[in-house]
This record gives C-alpha cells, sequence and structure tokens, in this order.
C-alpha cells in the first residue's frame, strides 16, 4: 500500500467534531491569558519607571529575611501559611525605591545623553522640529536657506545632532517633543501652506489657537479645493503620507458644469495621459444619479491638481472640489473652517500605514 503523502495526512489525522472545536477555544484562552500577561507586565514596567524603580519578573524576585529573627520564606511550620507576601513584599519595595534611585538618575542621564547626540540628517531634523516635510525641507537645504552652527549648509544628509545650532530662514529651529495631530475642514480662499508672502490667509490663520507647537500641513489642497486636511508636527509621519510609494487614498466628491457621460467615467478609471504622464483613478461613479454632474472619484496619485486636470483633460470645468477622505480621516462632525485633534486609534492607524488606505505599487504595465 503506498504511504499517504505528508499533506494528505495532516487532514485525515485530525480529531473531528467538538474535539477541534474545544482544543480551538482552549488555544484562543491561552492567547487571551498570554496577551493580558503581557499588557500586565508593561503596565507594571511603566509604574515602575514613573517610581524610578528597576522593575523585575515576579518569578525573578527573591525574598530576604528582614533579620534574624524572621524566618526564611521558604522555611514555615507545617499546616501554617507562610508570611512572606505580608512581610517581604514591603521589604523589597522599600530597599528597591532606595538603591534604585540613583540608578534611575544615572539611565535618565544616560537617555537624556543619547537623545542630544543623536545624529540625523539634516532634513530630518528640519522636518522633526515641526518646519516642513521632509522634501521641502531638502528644497530649503539645497537653496541655502538653512545654516549649522553658523555655517550655510547646501547638503539635506548632513549629519547633525539636537546639540547643533539649526537656523531655517534666520530663525532656530528645535526638535519637538509633543507630537500634535489636527483634522480640518478646509474652506475655500484659504492657503494650504505655513505662511503666504502676498498676506493671503492660510490654513494656520484657522488652528493658531489649538495648539503652541509649530504644525505644517500634510500635502496640499489647492485655494478653492475644500475638505479634510491633516496638520500636524510629525515629521516622519508627513513623510510617510505623502511619498508617492504609499500611494494614500484621497476621495473627493466633484461638482462639474455639465452631466458626466459613462463613457468618460469608464475612461477615467481605463487611464487618461496628461501633460505629465498616464493617470487612472481607483473608481468613480455619480454621486448625484439624478444630474449626473457630481461625482465621487477614488485616487490614489499625489500628483499636483491631479482631479481637475483629469476632468479638464476631458472636457469639463470644475465648480467645486471637496475631498471627503485623507488616508481614512473624513470631516466627520466637523463642520467647515473647524478643526478637531485625531484620537489614538486614529493616529495609530496612520503610523502603521493600515492596509485599508494605502496599497502597493503598481508595476508598470
Amino acid at each position: 500500500m503506498q504511504k499517504r503523502t505528508d499533506n494528505f495526512s495532516k487532514f485525515t489525522n485530525q480529531k473531528k467534531g467538538s474535539a477541534i472545536k474545544e482544543a480551538m477555544r482552549q488555544e484562543k484562552r491561552k492567547v487571551k491569558a498570554e496577551a493580558r500577561a503581557a499588557g500586565e507586565e508593561m503596565r507594571e514596567k511603566k509604574k515602575a519607571k514613573a517610581r524610578g524603580e528597576v522593575w523585575e519578573k515576579p518569578e525573578d524576585k527573591r525574598v530576604k529575611p528582614i533579620s534574624k529573627g524572621i524566618p526564611k520564606a521558604d522555611k514555615h511550620v507545617a499546616g501554617e501559611r507562610p508570611q512572606k507576601a505580608a512581610i517581604d513584599k514591603r521589604d523589597f519595595k522599600t530597599n528597591t525605591t532606595k538603591q534604585s534611585a540613583p540608578a534611575a538618575a544615572s539611565r535618565n542621564q544616560k537617555e537624556e545623553h543619547s537623545v542630544a547626540t543623536e545624529q540625523m540628517p539634516l532634513n530630518k531634523y528640519i522636518a522633526h522640529a515641526g518646519v516642513c516635510g521632509r522634501r521641502e525641507a531638502a528644497e530649503l537645504v539645497k537653496a541655502g536657506k538653512v545654516t549649522v552652527n553658523g555655517d550655510k549648509i547646501f547638503e539635506p544628509g548632513l549629519k547633525v545632532t539636537q546639540s547643533d545650532k539649526v537656523v531655517v530662514k534666520g530663525k532656530a529651529v528645535f526638535l519637538q517633543k509633543n507630537s500634535v495631530y489636527i483634522l480640518l475642514n478646509k474652506p475655500k480662499d484659504f492657503i494650504t501652506t505655513a505662511s503666504d508672502p502676498q498676506g493671503r490667509k492660510t490654513v494656520l490663520d484657522l488652528i493658531k489657537h489649538a495648539t503652541p507647537e509649530r504644525v505644517y500641513p500634510v500635502g496640499r489642497l489647492d485655494r478653492n479645493t475644500t475638505g479634510v486636511l491633516l496638520l500636524t508636527n510629525d515629521g516622519e509621519l508627513a513623510q510617510k503620507l505623502t511619498h508617492p510609494s504609499f500611494e494614500v487614498k484621497k476621495i473627493y466628491e466633484v461638482t462639474l458644469d455639465k452631466p458626466v457621460t459613462k463613457k468618460d467615467l469608464d475612461l477615467i478609471v481605463s487611464g487618461v495621459t496628461l501633460e505629465d504622464g498616464f493617470v487612472a483613478a481607483d473608481s468613480v461613479g455619480y454621486a448625484d444619479a439624478k444630474t449626473k454632474n457630481v461625482v465621487g472619484i477614488e485616487i490614489h496619485s499625489g500628483r499636483n491638481r491631479i482631479v481637475r486636470r483629469i476632468f479638464e483633460h476631458l472636457g469639463y470645468d470644475v465648480k467645486a472640489l471637496d475631498r471627503v477622505m485623507f488616508a481614512n480621516l473624513t470631516k466627520k462632525n466637523v463642520e467647515r473652517s473647524k478643526w478637531r485633534f485625531l484620537n489614538e486609534k486614529e493616529v495609530r492607524l496612520l503610523k502603521f500605514m493600515n492596509k485599508s488606505f494605502i496599497r502597493k505599487n503598481k508595476t508598470a504595465e
């Protein structure tokens, strides 16, 4: 008789019915218990660090007698409960606090020294200082608008530390310690920039009382484009959300001067060739089935004025353009010209680049 293959045996030798279900339940319980234990361990570590104590796992702690008159915890009269929890726990906590204070102070000094001496590229330093994104910072450096310790620098990759004096456009900049994330429902007639030489209104005017930290917009919306706009001082996150390789999802509501034909909708999805290359929307459809001049479009491209240019290329005049979603952030419950801080879950999803709002680069066809 021919021997069964391993791939087949793993199915034929399995338990069936209730035994399998019970095994699955036990495995789930085990996973949950391990997760709870890991969470509790992390919380205890944070508490110990806040108190200046050196945290140890419970199984690693060794109980020591307070004096000769008190027996060790592992020696007790038969039939009686040992007294180690009530006595030794107090002794352990007191001794740990006294002994660990100098160690904690030394550790903090080492951490501060490490931060002060940690090297990073100049453009990354500027981004983390809340001035702008990394690519914009690189352009500032190349334009000769940045000095380091009094010397004008033209190389964005120059390594600097927190102890260096970095000046951008005549103003000293410093690394941000408190990260801020603000979602703004942008109105018309506001420029998406930190400042405007012509004195026009900017999006920062709308959030000037939100935070003392220096924040800047992630990406750009045209002056007459409305909707979701993220502002932050987290340079690393801003770099990810605007980098072409991540193709972050954006959804717009487009109001046009005339009904859009079904043929043009199909063409937008299949792709059109503009002056700067080929582009295709991920999806497009009528937002108003009656008039057919209001269209929803989902697109990952971050090219300048890309949605307007697609419709203009097909002979339409864009009357209104509203971004209703950016990287899964929507303007729900945020009125026009108003803003709110992102919650912890939203920040976490953005930082880990949740798969629901990004996609891998398509290979050239």
